[in-house]
């Protein structure tokens, strides 16, 4: 099905366009026309799979833009996604003139989010914490709600929102529309739609195999005293241009992050001790690209969404299955293909072999590179450096230097400098 097949505005269609979108994905195409007809929807899918979307046009297509009174509010499990979804129902609705969307989430100061609250908004993003905090200070009208959105609601009820997001769906209209979106549908989430939802349409995106086509997965057996130095090996052969590497625990991530940088590696690293404003900056850096490797704690990588990451590592063999699919779910994006590394060491076998059993991808099992593949791969790569420098040509006064030196064989020159760039 394509956007034009729906039946929705002519300003949401053209922004759709303009952002270059033109079929929908399944999630979208089951949920969005039933959303539109007014049931209550639990929307099965893993990320990636374009469910803002799926829920960012029925909720646009409700806005009555001389109220300036909230009608819409979105929970969100982490301050990243509250901005990402923010700014996708922006583009969205950016032809509807004078919409008004605000984010609302810890670590930013009160203030400004209540000057905006108080000139009106139509559409509030949050984190259930802060969501609360504004409805506590008399900021927040829930009176005029007519949709609620659940997003990443397994994750939220993980991260220990379940009383903050009650308290929420308590305190707005019965009259409304509440549209739920996770990627699994544990039994708390189960608990939460069948007590706050009407007859809701269940829509499961179940082929995992879709979401994750073009993702290549290996494992290596590696022993853990020496499994830093497996880390290693991986991101020096495979050329590594962006990477996120998971841990299980703040401690191995402290641990991993510290010795990488003592290889001299552009890394940095994200987990949940982290006051907001330090996590804030380590995430410009790893977009802006002023570092290439994150090393991270599931919780704390919760809801990201960075374009053009091209390698996931486990570090760490994840604790399960859904676990496994999530993280990996962060490379391959937009049609690209990715990879995914998992190191296992001997007391992780029997995790990582029930991981590969439900896994529907094909996790292909790999020695882990030689001493020397990773010396050949490093040699080639100063070599394609070279030849891309003779290509830019400007290298007149270097070419002279080495007609001084004659009596050198011009192949021993260039082995010797090779030697130097290497062993230096």
């Amino acid at each position: 099905m394509n956007f034009d097949d729906l039946n929705i505005s002519q300003d949401i269609k053209k922004a759709i366009a303009n952002m270059d979108f033109t079929r929908l994905t399944p999630i979208q195409e089951k949920a969005i026309p039933k959303a539109l007809e007014g049931f209550d929807v639990i929307g099965q899918a893993q990320t990636g799979s374009g469910k803002t979307i799926a829920f960012a046009i029925p909720v646009l297509e409700k806005i009555f833009i001389p109220d300036k009174s909230p009608q819409a509010i979105i929970l969100c499990p982490t301050r990243e996604l509250c901005m990402q979804v923010a700014s996708e129902i922006s583009k969205v609705g950016a032809n509807i003139k004078k919409l008004k969307v605000l984010a609302v989430y810890g670590g930013q100061p009160i203030g400004k989010q209540t000057r905006v609250l108080k000139k009106g908004v139509h559409i509030v993003v949050g984190t259930p914490g802060r969501i609360i905090d504004h409805i506590e200070r008399g900021n927040l009208d829930l009176i005029g709600i007519e949709s609620v959105i659940l997003d990443e609601a397994d994750e939220m009820l993980e991260m220990g929102f379940r009383e903050d997001i009650e308290r929420i769906l308590t305190n707005v209209p019965i009259q409304r529309q509440t549209l739920l979106f996770s990627a699994t549908i544990p039994s708390e989430v189960r608990k939460i739609a069948e007590k706050y939802q009407k007859n809701p349409k269940f829509i499961k995106i179940a082929d995992k195999k879709k979401n994750i086509p073009k993702i290549v997965q290996y494992a290596f057996k590696c022993d853990i005293k020496y499994k830093l130095n497996s880390l290693i090996r991986l991101i020096e052969a495979y050329d590594v241009n962006l990477a996120l590497i998971f841990c299980n625990t703040k401690k191995s991530v402290d641990f991993v992050a510290k010795h990488l940088k003592k290889q001299e590696f552009k890394v940095d690293s994200l987990h949940g001790d982290m006051a907001q404003q330090t996590r804030d900056k380590v995430m410009n850096k790893f977009r802006n690209g002023n570092i290439n490797i994150l090393v991270a704690t599931d919780v704390a990588a919760r809801g990201l969404d960075i374009a053009n990451v091209d390698v996931i590592i486990n570090y760490d063999v994840p604790q399960n299955t859904d676990d496994y699919i999530h993280r990996i779910g962060r490379t391959a994006r937009a049609g690209n293909t990715g990879f995914a590394f998992t190191l296992v060491s001997k007391d992780e076998i029997s995790r990582f072999n029930n991981i590969k059993k439900e896994n529907p991808g094909n996790i292909i099992e790999k020695d882990l590179p030689t001493i020397q593949k990773i010396n050949l791969i490093k040699n080639r790569k100063i070599l394609k450096d070279a030849k891309s420098l003779i290509n830019e040509g400007n290298l007149d006064e270097y070419i002279n230097i080495i007609k001084d030196e004659s009596e050198y064989d011009g192949l021993e020159l260039s082995a010797a400098l090779l030697k130097m760039m290497r062993e230096n």
